[in-house]
């Protein structure tokens, strides 16, 4: 029984990863404002609100089935693929329906919006496609214990988590979110997304090697960014961060090969 505790973790990352997708998908009381010039602005539902916490959540579980699995020592094969299973409905499909509805949205500031092509929006699931090859891809590769290949489907989820809490509840002194409901710009998230994931760019694990400081130097740098940026910038710090880990990785990358 006690071999099964880890698993249960991951179940419960998949059931919120389920729970995301409901609540994303109930977006039926958007709230458009036009004007005389045909601009418009909305109220984010706090659907999509809730689905992005749910995902935040599943990113905690998923988290702590792997720490659960050491402390009991219940490491498994069948673990390994259940928690990549997780992974493709937690942070793989849910985000992709969350990209869905931001770009619904964006077309629904023109003129017009509601008469749009879903085609338009299908676009949002490339990044699902590319999640699930990226977990096939990692479960395939045992030399990811310290560094990735390529961006993991946690932080990539988590990125596209944050936008709809920073749309609805940030109130940082930095307005981004004319950016973040930009079709072209969520166009370009999705293809750099999807690139980073299927590449094999070398991005930081976020594991400690050991107990000294000097060895985990990068982990303490971004914790110390993450804990400022927190404070600043309410949910808006999760970008911050995640252009952190991309530009620190690369720099070690860099140093280590000069």
């Amino acid at each position: 029984m006690k071999k099964q505790i880890p698993n249960l973790f991951t179940l419960l990352n998949l059931f919120f990863g389920c729970i995301a997708i409901v609540f994303a998908l109930q977006t039926q009381n958007i709230n458009i404002y036009m004007n005389d010039e045909f601009s418009s602005s909305f109220n984010i539902p706090e659907s999509i609100s809730f689905a992005a916490l749910f995902l935040f959540a599943a990113a905690v579980v998923d988290f702590l089935d792997g720490f659960v699995a050491r402390l009991f020592k219940a490491s498994s094969e069948m673990g390994k693929q259940l928690d990549s299973l997780a992974d493709v409905v937690s942070f793989g499909v849910a985000p992709g329906v969350i990209l869905y509805q931001l770009l619904r949205m964006s077309y629904m500031r023109e003129e017009d919006g509601l008469d749009k092509s879903i085609l338009l929006f299908l676009p949002a699931f490339i990044y699902s496609c590319a999640a699930a090859y990226r977990l096939a891809k990692f479960n395939l590769d045992a030399s990811q214990a310290f560094g990735f290949k390529g961006l993991p489907t946690p932080a990539a989820g988590l990125l596209i988590a944050s936008f709809p809490l920073i749309l609805h509840f940030s109130n940082a002194f930095i307005n981004i979110n004319d950016w973040l409901i930009n079709k072209w710009v969520l166009y370009g998230l999705i293809i750099l997304l999807s690139w980073l994931m299927v590449s094999n760019v070398p991005l930081l694990a976020l594991k400690f090697k050991d107990l000294k400081p000097k060895n985990n130097l990068p982990i303490f740098i971004l914790l110390g960014i993450a804990l400022i940026a927190a404070i600043l910038l309410q949910w808006l710090a999760v970008p911050i961060i995640f252009i952190a880990y991309i530009i620190l990785s690369l720099a070690l990358k860099n140093k280590a090969t000069s």
